[in-house]
């Protein structure tokens, strides 16, 4: 079933990208394409993200100075596999590194008094959370066919933000242009996810 929302804002966000003429665009991912990532690496791209690697794959951007990838997008089609497995664990190591160097977030519960307890609960906690897939660099979009609409998330560390209300107001706010003044209330619904929500 084809969930129209999810494909519109997908096809809407392509366009804004190819509007914004800030990377090289490759033709989108066949479903052929779709079935071996999703196999591979264990997930469902949600309705808005398939149908926006589905109208064209975005491939390369001129490298950032200090940027902390080399090439922010992620390539589904020719990527050496541990690239693709680094970027789709980001969100969950991220959390466990804060975990390691003694952070701890509310979203986690209660606080245990070792390290170690404080890493194997977070572990646990983390291991129930559905999965985030990399959009762009550290953004991340919600796996999962019956997850449209959900904000693009920033994730680094614990420090987890909103960058846009859906996939096609992202690509206005990372690399086009936007209306500073519009009302900024994006509504975070994934579990665990949206309540390192500050």
């Amino acid at each position: 079933m084809i969930d129209f929302d999810g494909a519109w804002l997908g096809s809407q966000a392509a366009r804004r990208l190819a509007e914004a003429d800030c990377c090289e665009i490759a033709p989108g991912l066949t479903e052929k394409e779709f079935s071996r990532i999703e196999a591979t690496y264990e997930l469902e791209f949600s309705p808005e993200h398939r149908a926006f690697l589905a109208a064209g794959l975005p491939v390369a951007s001129p490298p950032e100075e200090g940027a902390t990838w080399q090439q922010p997008w992620p390539d589904w089609r020719h990527a050496d596999e541990d690239d693709l497995r680094h970027r789709l664990e980001w969100p969950v190591r991220e959390v466990l590194g804060d975990v390691a160097h003694g952070n701890w977030h509310p979203a986690l519960g209660a606080r245990p008094t070792s390290k170690e307890e404080a890493l194997k609960v977070a572990r646990a906690v983390l291991a129930r959370a559905p999965r985030l897939v990399p959009v762009y660099a550290h953004r991340f979009i919600p796996a999962g066919r019956d997850t449209p609409g959900h904000p693009v998330l920033s994730v680094w560390g614990t420090d987890i933000i909103c960058y846009g209300h859906d996939l096609a107001d992202y690509i206005d706010r990372e690399f086009g242009e936007f209306d500073e003044d519009a009302p900024w209330n994006p509504q975070a619904s994934v579990p665990l996810w949206k309540d390192f929500l500050g």
